[in-house]
């Protein structure tokens, strides 16, 4: 699949990974009904991370269509929310 993270480009990630984006998703999800915008920040940066770890980055001039569209590192609660879907950022 092919995950974007806004501001950084894209990253060819096996489904195989979407067990443990998932359950940091849900942790996201979880910090973010409660407003607890520390615990939002530390979990959005773990989950970038790990889609860095675990996936491979395509080249700056490849132009995929993304399956998952992940928020940057920086962005606020609100844009964050604005991309939820019912099941959090990334589905399942």
């Amino acid at each position: 699949m092919i995950v974007r993270i806004m501001g950084e480009g894209q990253v060819e990630l096996a489904d195989s990974h979407l067990a443990e984006l998932n359950k940091l998703d849900d942790e996201l999800l979880a910090e973010m009904e409660r407003g607890d915008a520390e615990g939002f920040r530390r979990t959005l940066g773990a989950l970038l991370e790990a889609v860095r770890r675990l996936g491979a980055p395509l080249p700056d001039d490849a132009l995929e269509p993304s399956e998952l569209i992940l928020p940057g590192p920086d962005a606020s609660l609100d844009e964050v929310k604005a991309l939820l879907r019912d099941d959090g950022l990334i589905p399942g």
